[in-house]
């Protein structure tokens, strides 16, 4: 195909792909990582019954490619039915590497300093063109299955082999993408999947034109446990800037940032169940904040039984599918929140609160509301009718009856100011909220919140 053919289609897959993508309404961004392509159907089942409705999962080259130029999709079918069947769609990751058409190389490896063998990634012309070959192949193949693909997983760190390279991974995903584009137009590719949001290596990937085929730009916002998931707004706005610099159309100045992979574990040195649970549900919420449309969350279940190994209790449930917190906290969110999207944050005085009007159907409005501070009570201005219908549901589930202020009590009542519930309570003119770290999501029946 002609550069000028490609680019024209490229122009018009960009606006049709746009429609692909989740919008910014929970639950339809709410996903999870996942470890398994056969069988698993509990864990299918406790999945789609959480609200999730995206499953991202490794597709992997190797395992598929097992003779040059012969492919075995039957695990991404089976894995690809189980998921349309609950109403869940699948982010596939375009990886590794594959022996078939690179040699073993010797690295070392960050953290422990121990040298590792592995097959190095896709560098030479032979196994980019390998890879870009597989990669139409599977995307002509899934043609309708709304699968998006996802080129590598966390080329800047170790994932990359011998070494992080920013333009061998970036030759690699220009030849792949156009593959892709050229085998369905419709297809939605995204990348780079960097941990982290590495500024450096992304404007690398941007300088090498990546940005022009993407049609997002995923990152996986990994931080240190002290940090809240509301700290990546200011990460997200590095990136956007960064997009701002490089982006060639006011289409990709557009372009949406997706949160590719990202948790918090409960090993011992990690957070407390009830953090992870907090975290799970404001991660969501502080990223569809920052218009961030689809948040995978890392991961579905616990890899193991260690308690002190991080990667051991990553997930939202345990090894053998017992829920932890972080799996109701998320259920009630997609439920308490179905069809709803951030109308804006109310600014209640303090820096640390987040109290997030939102509309949802049939003129539904609510509140989602907590602190990344101490536990505290705030009052929110409020036009709130006779009769009003006003009621709380906790993070985790748990109803929360309002308590309606006498005139006097509404004059006392304000920040630092609990009702006797200490949970929930309205007047005439505001509603007294108790805030903490894990949301309160509050029905706003015959009642109207002001600017």
């Amino acid at each position: 195909m002609k550069k000028t053919a490609f680019l024209g289609s490229l122009a018009l897959s960009v606006f049709a792909n746009c429609a692909e993508l989740p919008q910014l309404v929970i639950p339809e961004g709410v996903g999870v990582n996942i470890h398994f392509t056969r069988g698993h159907t509990r864990d299918l089942d406790m999945i789609a019954a959480a609200g999730f409705k995206w499953v991202r999962m490794d597709f992997a080259w190797s395992g598929i490619e097992r003779s040059k130029g012969q492919y075995d999709w039957s695990a991404y079918e089976e894995l690809t039915d189980n998921l349309e069947k609950r109403g869940l769609r699948a982010l596939y990751i375009l990886d590794y590497s594959n022996p078939l058409y690179e040699e073993t190389v010797v690295s070392k490896n960050p953290i422990t300093g121990q040298e590792t063998k592995a097959t190095a990634s896709p560098q030479k012309p032979e196994s980019v063109a390998a890879f870009a070959r597989w990669a139409a192949a599977a995307a002509a193949h899934f043609r309708d299955r709304n699968v998006i693909w996802e080129i590598w997983n966390e080329p800047n760190i170790f994932f990359w082999q011998p070494k992080p390279d920013v333009r061998q991974y970036s030759t690699l995903a220009l030849e792949t993408t156009r593959a892709i584009k050229e085998a369905n137009p419709k297809s939605i590719v995204v990348g780079p999947a960097t941990s982290e949001v590495p500024i450096r290596f992304l404007e690398g990937c941007f300088e090498s034109g990546l940005l022009d085929v993407f049609d997002a730009i995923s990152v996986h916002p990994y931080r240190d446990y002290r940090k809240p998931p509301e700290t990546a707004a200011e990460d997200y706005a590095k990136l956007r800037e960064l997009i701002g610099r490089y982006a060639k159309s006011e289409s990709k100045q557009r372009i949406p940032i997706l949160s590719g992979e990202w948790g918090y574990a409960t090993h011992s040195r990690g957070v407390s169940l009830d953090t992870q649970a907090a975290f799970a549900v404001r991660q969501q919420l502080a990223n569809l904040l920052a218009d961030v449309p689809l948040s995978i969350w890392y991961d579905w279940k616990n890899d193991g039984p260690d308690p002190d190994e991080r990667e051991h209790n990553f997930g939202v449930v345990t090894a053998d599918l017992n829920a932890k917190p972080a799996y109701t906290a998320i259920k009630t969110l997609t439920t308490e929140l179905a069809g709803h999207r951030i109308s804006k944050r109310i600014d209640v005085g303090n820096p640390n609160d987040y109290v997030l009007l939102m509309f949802g159907p049939e003129q539904s409005r609510k509140l989602a509301a907590w602190t990344t501070g101490d536990r505290h009570t705030v009052s929110v201005k409020a036009r709130v009718s006779d009769g009003a219908e006003i009621s709380g549901v906790t993070g985790l589930g748990e109803k929360v009856a309002a308590q309606q202020l006498s005139e006097q009590s509404e004059s006392k009542s304000g920040a630092n100011q609990s009702p006797a519930n200490r949970k929930l309570a309205f007047g005439r003119e505001a509603l007294v909220i108790e805030l903490g770290p894990m949301p309160i999501y509050v029905s706003l029946n015959n009642a109207v919140v002001l600017e």
